[in-house]
């Protein structure tokens, strides 16, 4: 597990591509709980542990992943999230070439049962709003684009770029032909906050595992 961040409050981890952000039907060992038992080891805690979990990455992503140590970390930094006051970057490589920048709004509706997410031009029954903004970094067979989403929607940044016909690549599920060692081409290259208790802003890195020339 690399950590990369930590004080009394907060601590974030660089999830691996492949890993559960939190556990699931699968029972495979989530980062959270990666996270729980590393700081009871360290620290010799007796009992359970807190650790809240703050916001998720798809289990094929990695990248920065943030959690909180304490009940007044996590509902701080909560707040900033659902008042969008934090600031999320990914890298990702696609398919094709994309303009070469551009914001994109859709409304989205999850089928939980296939766990695939569809877009609309307009709100339907079930249906979240979702935007984010992006800028194509190279341009070449395969481009590298960074994306700022505004909103935090399940699969929104991979359907996001499915629809402008230029999938990430390894996303089989939103029509990329390409494979990415079973995983996605996917990174959560950096999120930025307001510490909880200081006020001072944090940013906290991660590069993603992929060079582009």
């Amino acid at each position: 597990m690399k950590i990369l961040y930590e004080d009394n409050h907060l601590i974030a981890i660089e999830k691996r591509p492949g890993q559960l952000t939190q556990g699931d039907a699968t029972g495979d060992i989530s980062a959270l709980d990666e996270v729980r038992a590393y700081i009871k080891e360290r620290d010799k805690k007796p009992g359970n542990v807190f650790v809240g979990l703050l916001h998720r990455l798809d289990r094929p992503v990695g990248g920065v992943l943030l959690f909180a140590k304490t009940s007044k970390g996590a509902s701080r930094i909560s707040e900033q999230i659902r008042e969008r006051q934090v600031e999320k970057i990914y890298e990702a490589l696609v398919e094709g070439q994309p303009p070469k920048h551009g914001y994109i709004s859709q409304w989205l509706k999850k089928d939980p049962n296939r766990n695939f997410v569809r877009a609309y031009d307009r709100q339907i029954h079930g249906s979240l709003y979702a935007e984010l903004e992006y800028r194509r970094v190279s341009a070449g067979e395969v481009s590298q684009v960074e994306i700022h989403p505004i909103t935090g929607r399940p699969h929104q940044i991979r359907v996001a770029m499915a629809s402008l016909k230029t999938p990430i690549v390894g996303d089989k599920k939103y029509g990329a032909k390409q494979k990415w060692d079973g995983q996605l081409a996917l990174w959560a290259t950096s999120f930025t906050f307001a510490h909880p208790i200081s006020r001072e802003v944090i940013s906290v890195q991660s590069q993603p595992a992929w060079k582009i020339d």
